[in-house]
């Protein structure tokens, strides 16, 4: 395959793998939104999926081991769970807003949709190119 259409895919690959875990750890915030001394759970990995992507485009190489690392590779990044440890006004000690977690979810469900679209369309591209590439 392609080594651009490669690193598209992985990235939509690395992007639905966190869409997902996020998706499910708002699901379990909710699930326990009424269990007392529960603390909800976040989850990031935007952040540190922007920083390696900006650090690709460097095609720096080491060539003396007392160099500074290489940047970190997409297959690299792990997205992190958090516990949220913020007080809670509730007087079972939960910090699960259901409406927050509600409004997550929607965000969460349309950014899946939005990467899916994206994903679609890569694979129209290559499906046009190969009809066209036949005539």
């Amino acid at each position: 395959m392609h080594k651009g259409l490669d690193a598209k895919i992985e990235l939509f690959n690395k992007v639905l793998d966190g869409i997902w875990l996020r998706d499910k750890v708002i699901k379990h915030n909710i699930a326990n939104a009424n269990t007392p001394n529960y603390k909800k759970l976040t989850m990031s990995f935007e952040d540190k999926l922007r920083e390696a992507l900006s650090k690709d485009n460097t095609k720096l190489v080491k060539t003396h081991e007392k160099h500074l690392p290489s940047p970190t590779r997409l297959t690299e990044i792990q997205p992190s769970i958090d516990v949220n440890k913020n007080l809670s006004y509730r007087f079972d000690k939960n910090n699960v807003n259901i409406d927050t977690e509600m409004a997550d979810l929607a965000k969460n469900t349309i950014m899946y949709n939005a990467v899916i679209d994206q994903l679609i369309g890569e694979f129209d591209k290559i499906k046009n190119v190969i009809q066209e590439g036949g005539k």
